[in-house]
């Protein structure tokens, strides 16, 4: 679906100069001389290059749509990730690094959305709230207010986050994927 320049929004997937790219921010911008144009700044989907891009209103684009299939989750082979498609039942391996350091967070028969173009995976969405056991957590120290010290503590799959100094060891707490960061406790 062809847009015109100025049509474009942040999140919007474009493809331009052969490739797919993802518009990050979006400036418009009305000169004092000449014609209004849009300031878009894009990341490359396939190799994460940067690229700065002016489109004037009589510039088209071709905005595309990916398709999102929901997968489950579910082993680790190597350093591949096994996900099986629940439509079809069919497999597919991703390469851990494909993930992330959000790989972490991944356990049996989780469901994820994996974004896909031309039927190659281009994106991965986990679910925003894990509940994960804290294994390992520092002692509260004397004195210390209670409102504002968090201390690390070592969650099950080993990623360190920090906590309120209420949380003990062997609890169950609420863990946001993207930030990396506690919630609340699980109940």
């Amino acid at each position: 679906m062809k847009i015109n320049g100025n049509e474009i929004r942040p999140g919007n997937v474009l493809e331009h100069q052969n490739s797919l790219w993802a518009a990050v921010k979006v400036q418009h911008v009305k000169p004092g001389k000449g014609g209004a144009f849009a300031q878009v700044e894009l990341k490359n989907l396939i190799d994460g290059r940067k690229l700065n891009e002016r489109f004037r209103s009589a510039d088209t684009v071709e905005r595309v749509r990916l398709e999102q299939k929901d997968f489950q989750y579910l082993y680790r082979q190597g350093e591949q990730l096994v996900f099986m498609d629940n439509d079809t039942y069919e497999q597919m391996e991703l390469a851990e690094d494909f993930v992330g350091e959000r790989s972490a967070f991944l356990q049996d028969g989780m469901t994820v959305t994996v974004e896909i173009w031309e039927e190659k995976p281009i994106g991965i969405t986990l679910p925003q709230h894990v509940t994960l056991e804290i294994t390992e957590a520092d002692a509260v120290v004397k004195g210390q207010t209670q409102s504002s010290s968090y201390k690390p503590a070592i969650l099950e799959n080993g990623v360190k986050v920090m906590v309120p100094p209420f949380i003990e060891a062997g609890e169950k707490i609420i863990v946001d994927t993207e930030e990396i960061a506690y919630v609340r406790r699980a109940d």
